[in-house]
């Protein structure tokens, strides 16, 4: 779940006027489609980290092939997120989201039948890219359908189906792999891309192209490549070490492509990233937030349900339903504090969220060899979800507010980009953070650093956000 992204952050509560006016057939429709396919992409972000350790004893590569079996699915979304728009304009939002999700039940298919670890690998990159054009395309569908105040109210519904996936992934993920196969955990997916095929045929969709729309492909290429070279050489260094030519050849391969690529983007008539957004204040200050809170929840949301599986002993069902009071308080509060932040200012909640949040990681110090669920990991769990839930939404509306209304998607796609790229490195960092092991030693060292990364967050924050003048109030003449 990204900042911009979050399927939190956008509620809004319609009123009830609103909420009890009925909704046409075509807007029904397109609402189901909208929501069935960001379903796929949220269900396959919350299963896939109980499905690790299964993964990883079956096809083998240990912690190295748990890292890449994150992390290639992010490498290709993280990029491609960001030319998602521009495709979706040049080709048209519904063939986009039909090759999306023909994409992403063939790559699910694949994956399930994977023979070796190195073709799963290279099946979830298929994923990831694929991954890339649902939910862009899917609120472009709502934003483009619906007006006003039913625009609220979809997103909200919308909202709901998303978050029904990130609490129904890790109780099915686990479900499967404790009686039947991870193998199924992958082909979850194909049901309801099917009903969302099924229904983009009869909605009869009338897509909207633009002819001018200008496409870096040149730009995403090198944005890939990039990111891909430095995530092989951090997650190959533990075994192959720096002075291996395989390792520092394409580390310094992928950071001189990603520096083409940024180079790129300051000279490009139409940029899949652009860079002046970062003049803005809030807008980069946010995004280097995010970077680090971002980072931290993907280091702890594997390090957690990996380590309660093959440290703790729990199975793949318990160690999913684990972070279940994180999303649960996320869910419960998250539109109060966006009220709360609406009129107190974001800076304050932008601050302590993280904060509270390095508590929480810090926590889990309390795990031992004797283990215990309800003492040593649901506190933290608690504590986690109450940070989480004072950031994401208060993070989410300054980051979209700082850049005018009608760039919004793309601001959006650069935040959701940024915290998935944060992730993706600090997934490829993890042999490194935890020792080559993760033991209860290496479980002690991630937590430790998932705080560190929160505590950053909140600081930066503190230091750099600026709260907006309310709306009675005059701007500051300096």
């Amino acid at each position: 779940m990204s900042a911009a992204g979050s399927s939190v952050a956008g509620v809004t509560d319609p009123s009830p006027s609103t909420a009890a006016a009925p909704m046409p057939a075509k807007q029904r429709v397109v609402l189901w489609i909208a929501v069935l396919a960001s379903f796929v992409a949220f269900l396959d972000g919350t299963v896939v980290n109980v499905a690790l350790p299964a993964i990883s004893d079956e096809l083998g590569g240990g912690l190295t092939t748990q890292q890449w079996v994150v992390d290639a699915y992010l490498i290709t979304l993280g990029a491609l997120i960001l030319v998602a728009g521009s495709v979706s304009d040049a080709y048209g939002r519904v063939l986009v989201m039909r090759i999306g999700l023909v994409g992403f039940g063939i790559a699910s298919v694949a994956i399930a039948a994977a023979p070796t670890a190195e073709f799963l690998i290279v099946a979830r990159a298929v994923q990831g890219a694929a991954g890339a054009f649902l939910v862009p395309s899917s609120l472009a569908l709502i934003t483009s359908t619906f007006r006003g105040a039913a625009q609220g109210r979809a997103i909200g519904i919308w909202t709901a189906g998303t978050t029904g996936a990130m609490i129904a992934g890790p109780l099915i993920g686990g479900l499967f792999v404790d009686l039947l196969s991870w193998r199924l955990v992958f082909l979850i997916n194909v049901v309801p891309i099917a009903v969302t095929l099924w229904l983009l045929a009869r909605a009869h969709l009338r897509d909207e192209r633009r002819t001018d729309a200008a496409i870096d492909w040149l730009g995403a290429v090198l944005c890939t490549l990039g990111l891909g070279g430095i995530v092989f050489a951090l997650i190959e260094q533990p075994r192959l070490g720096w002075g291996s030519p395989i390792i520092w050849g394409t580390f310094a391969g992928g950071s001189i492509l990603f520096a083409l690529f940024l180079l790129r983007q300051r000279t490009v008539t139409s940029p899949i990233l652009p860079l002046e957004l970062f003049r803005v204040r809030n807008f980069w200050t946010g995004n280097v937030a995010t970077a680090f809170i971002y980072g931290a929840l993907a280091l702890n949301g594997l390090v957690v349900v990996v380590y309660l599986q093959q440290g703790a002993g729990l199975p793949a069902t318990l160690a999913g339903l684990a972070s279940l009071p994180v999303t649960l308080l996320l869910i419960l509060l998250s539109t109060r504090v966006g009220a709360l932040s609406g009129r107190w200012g974001p800076r304050l909640f932008m601050t302590l969220g993280p904060i509270v949040m390095g508590v929480g990681a810090l926590l889990l110090l309390t795990v031992s060899t004797a283990f215990s669920y309800w003492w040593q990991v649901l506190p933290s769990m608690i504590v986690m979800g109450l940070g989480l839930a004072l950031t994401v939404s208060p993070l989410t509306s300054t980051i979209l507010g700082a850049i005018e209304s009608e760039r919004s998607g793309i601001a959006s796609a650069v935040n959701n980009a940024v915290a998935r790229v944060a992730g993706l490195i600090a997934v490829a960092l993890l042999a490194v953070i935890v020792g080559g092991s993760l033991d209860l030693e290496g479980f002690h060292r991630a937590a430790i650093v998932t705080g560190v990364l929160m505590f950053a967050g909140g600081l930066v924050s503190l230091a750099g956000i600026r709260n907006p003048p309310k709306v009675d109030e005059p701007p500051p003449t300096t």
